[in-house]
């Protein structure tokens, strides 16, 4: 490429350059915190392409004295008609043919405070890529109107920035056409570890990365050069140029896999490092592309989110969120509705919780952000903030030891890093005695009267729901909101039997995983605890099965369970009111579980019992009914016994201390799924009175529909009741949220971990590297084994668990599951899903039928495919593909 700077002069317009290329001359004033970083790291020798940079007098001398009046007194349309002048477009020519008439060029912002220590302004400012050379005036135009929008002046207000908006100067470069690109960190941005740089790849262009719609691939590299970890991305697109446009970029599909080799990682971690030698030390935040084997740098400004003193100017909290375990509840976009009754309950429990657990109350009280920051929503979806989880954990005894066992509860597969994990608090080594001793005893007192408070619990919630159905469905909009308030009196916060239940089935569950793995092989608890009975979720399946037998011997009506929409079977049963009077004791019982059934929205079963009908129909012509069949779960368990009782044989301690603690665990995570499901009872009486309410604003004209009411927050919808609320136009404010929401619903899914830097709706997504790193596994991966049991079946793959039906054998593969899919289980043969814990639903429910199980299996679901052969070994949580489809 040609070097503008041996063969361009300034250009000036009168005595302000409005254009400069020799980059001795670059300072932040006049070339902007990116170009002149750029200037800086090119007069080094490092591989920038040439550039020239429009300064911002440059826009200046295209202001007519309106918009230069306009500009001053910040108002936001002071740019909309600008247009470089003659002079500017001169300029601009020259430039072109400086850098070697390119075909294409980048046109990039470079505003002043740009690219710096404090203000990254990330994203803020308008870049465009593969621009032809009589498309840039316009582009430059573009870039300068983008100073003005309402999100750069929301960034400057949130960062405490005054004054006229800053007005950017342009960068000229010429464009490389990537085969690979990324961003690069030259320290840990998570960690802050200086030893580790963290490299991000994406085939293509690097913007599918920056913006989101592609997950790269992450490398650790060490300061050596080695590849520490890989992790491998699930890119499917890629940015590359739009011959069809002739300017700009499109996705096109890609396949997934390694987008670098380690010495090219090694390559992009060195320059990481280099710039930071030339920029001051402070460790750099780099994009690169690589074009062939020619690696060049495109833009370095230092990494603003380092939990390090030499960072210590930048204030940005730093937030790790993580949706684990919680995807399994609230998958998908969830509405506001949903969400702010959620984090109400979480922040109402856990306050509860540490008042079991005797913490201090000043200390309790300290912490009120924590617990109402369990949970956050980020484009619509449910996430974990994890720092506020080990903060509520640290106030209790043994805080190092649990953080273990709650990882394992949530299905957390990588602990939070050291830089942002919180100690206990230090109060003075006789106060921290004392209340060390308070904890002990409260979780002592707690764990022994776990029994009472249960039964206590379980009256409470029967008194809380007393009130029929059909009387709520028609009660006026004001007695509802005071039935919802008693109901989150009564339960809401008092949640304590499921909460201490869950604490000590945490604990219970992990040291017995651990003393069961040591002393008796992999997954020998899981199988000790298999088909232990009373477990209520196990009960739906039994159910459908029992139902299924009514009509083993009327094959046109298992034809029509599975075929007929809902009114058609509901008239068929009028004629077989034995099935008929089953299938209502089992809506009475359960008819609340649905997929998604903690999100207020989700049609139950009450609304259609489709999914009900079709399971009953799929089991009775699958023929022989699981009750004349050998209970998998029994020889499940038999074979568990006899392993645990040949690890004992000479060791009389060991087993009574393991059959102690495996008791213990047994009744724990049984009465946790119990538990859950009066949860589910819970939420079935909120949808109830929030749908009641939808009602009552539809028929007084402030909502368009009843489900409206879903995109109301709930402190929204109970002011419209007790006058506390801020708008009365409920209908618009619905409708500005169903277009939000509808957005993030069509728009990519955020990452399911990443962390956040100060304000989380201005802050990019930065994706966190995993521990589980199977990209080179080839036919086998992984997860944790959740039931014992080894079975070779054929893969069938379900994104939704509406209308599908199993053929005997099938291995189901889930991205996740929920109560909603118990309809499937007896029909599979073995259950692989590639989210989830050794507490959640699909464990425990696998472990009480017998079924061999995997889960934490990453990737499990673009991975295999309808029609593959596996191998799945339940004790190990071993995925072995050795058959593959022929589609």
């Amino acid at each position: 490429m040609t070097d503008p700077s041996q063969t361009l002069s300034p250009v000036r317009e009168g005595t302000a350059p409005i254009l400069l290329v020799d980059p001795t001359t670059a300072d932040a004033a006049t070339w902007g915190g990116k170009g002149a970083a750029l200037a800086r790291l090119h007069r080094a020798g490092l591989p920038v392409p040439p550039l020239v940079v429009l300064t911002p007098a440059a826009l200046d001398a295209s202001l007519t004295d309106g918009e230069r009046a306009a500009l001053a007194a910040g108002e936001a349309s002071a740019l909309d008609e600008v247009v470089p002048s003659r002079a500017v477009r001169d300029a601009i020519g020259a430039a072109l043919a400086a850098l070697g008439h390119p075909p294409h060029v980048a046109v990039r912002s470079s505003a002043p405070d740009e690219d710096g220590v404090a203000n990254a302004f990330a994203g803020q400012f308008a870049s465009f890529l593969f621009v032809p050379p009589d498309r840039v005036p316009d582009r430059v135009a573009d870039v300068w109107r983008s100073a003005c929008t309402p999100h750069v002046a929301a960034y400057r207000a949130a960062r405490g920035l005054t004054g006229p908006p800053t007005m950017p100067a342009v960068v000229l470069q010429a464009m490389v056409d990537a085969d690979a690109a990324g961003v690069a960190f030259g320290a840990d941005p998570v960690t802050g570890d200086r030893g580790v740089a963290v490299v991000a790849a994406v085939h293509g262009l690097a913007s599918a990365l920056v913006d989101g719609r592609a997950e790269g691939e992450t490398l650790h590299v060490d300061v050596g050069g080695t590849v520490r970890r890989r992790t491998e991305g699930a890119q499917s697109v890629a940015d590359r140029f739009d011959a069809a446009h002739g300017e700009g970029t499109h996705a096109v599909p890609v396949a997934p896999g390694r987008v670098l080799s380690d010495g090219q990682a090694a390559r992009v971690a060195d320059l990481a490092r280099t710039c930071a030698e030339h920029l001051g030390g402070l460790p750099q935040d780099i994009e690169w592309a690589l074009n062939g084997d020619t690696l060049w740098l495109v833009q370095s400004r230092p990494i603003t989110t380092l939990p390090d003193e030499a960072m210590a100017e930048v204030d940005g909290r730093i937030r790790l969120w993580d949706n684990s375990n919680i995807v399994e509840s609230y998958g998908g976009v969830t509405t506001p509705l949903t969400f702010s009754f959620a984090r109400r309950a979480y922040e109402a429990v856990y306050r509860e919780f540490c008042r079991l657990m005797r913490v201090p109350e000043d200390r309790v009280a300290a912490e009120r952000e924590t617990f109402a920051e369990m949970i956050g929503l980020v484009r619509g979806r449910v996430y974990y903030n994890l720092g506020s989880w080990y903060r509520v954990l640290a106030l209790l005894p043994g805080y190092r030891l649990n953080a273990p066992l709650m990882e394992g509860m949530m299905g957390v597969t990588e602990a939070i890093p050291d830089a942002l994990r919180p100690e206990p608090a230090r109060i003075g080594r006789l106060a921290d005695a004392w209340g060390l001793a308070r904890s002990l005893v409260g979780l002592v007192r707690a764990h022994v009267g776990l029994a009472r408070r249960s039964r206590a619990f379980y009256e409470r919630l029967d008194r809380a729901l007393a009130v029929p159905s059909e009387t709520v469905a028609a009660m006026p909009l004001d007695a509802l909101a005071r039935h919802y308030c008693d109901v989150e009196r009564d339960l809401l916060t008092q949640w304590d039997a499921p909460l201490v239940n869950d604490f000590f089935a945490m604990i219970w569950f992990g040291i017995g995983s651990r003393l069961a793995d040591r002393w008796i092989g992999p997954g020998a608890l899981g199988g000790l605890l298999a088909g232990q009975g009373d477990v209520v979720s196990a009960e739906p399946a039994r159910r459908v099965e029992a139902m299924a037998a009514l009509v083993a011997d009327d094959p046109d009506l298992a034809t029509a369970l599975q075929t007929e929409a809902a009114d058609a079977v509901r008239a068929r049963l009028a004629d077989h009111p034995v099935l008929d009077e089953a299938v209502a004791a089992y809506l009475d019982r359960f008819g609340d579980r649905c997929l998604g059934e903690l999100k207020l929205e989700s049609p139950t079963l009450h609304d259609d019992p489709s999914p009900l009908f079709r399971s009953i129909g799929a089991a009775a012509a699958r023929g022989v009914p699981r009750d004349a069949r050998p209970d998998p779960s029994d020889a499940t368990s038999r074979a568990a016994q006899a392993r645990a009782a040949v690890a004992f044989r000479g060791h009389p301690r060991r087993r009574v201390l393991f059959g102690w603690v495996a008791r213990h665990a047994g009744a724990r995570v049984r009465d946790r799924e119990n538990l859950r499901f009066e949860r589910t009872r819970v939420f079935g009486r909120a949808r109830r009175i929030v749908v009641a309410m939808g009602h009552r604003l539809t028929e007084a004209g402030r909502l368009d529909e009843p489900r409206d009411v879903f995109w109301l927050e709930l402190a929204e919808l109970l002011g419209a009741c007790d006058g506390t609320g801020t708008t009365a136009d409920l209908r618009g404010l619905a409708a500005v949220r169903r277009a939000e929401f509808g957005a993030y619903r069509a728009g990519p899914a955020p990452p399911d971990r990443f962390t956040t830097e100060g304000a989380v709706a201005l802050s990019p997504l930065r994706p966190t590297a995993t521990t589980l790193d199977h990209s080179a596994d080839g036919e086998v991966r992984d997860g944790l084994g959740c039931c014992p049991g080894v079975v070779v079946g054929t893969v069938r793959v379900v994104r939704d668990p509406r209308g599908v039906t199993l053929a005997p054998g099938t291995i189901l593969v889930a991205e996740r599951t929920d109560p909603g899919w118990i309809l499937l289980f007896p029909a599979c043969a073995g259950l692989v899903v590639a989210r989830g814990s050794l507490l959640s639903h699909s464990a425990i429910v696998a472990r009480e039928l017998g079924l061999p199980c995997a889960v934490a299996v990453p990737g499990a679901t673009e991975w295999l495919a309808d029609g593959d052969t596996v191998r799945l070994d339940g004790a190990t949580g071993r995925v072995e593909r050795v058959g593959w489809t022929d589609a």
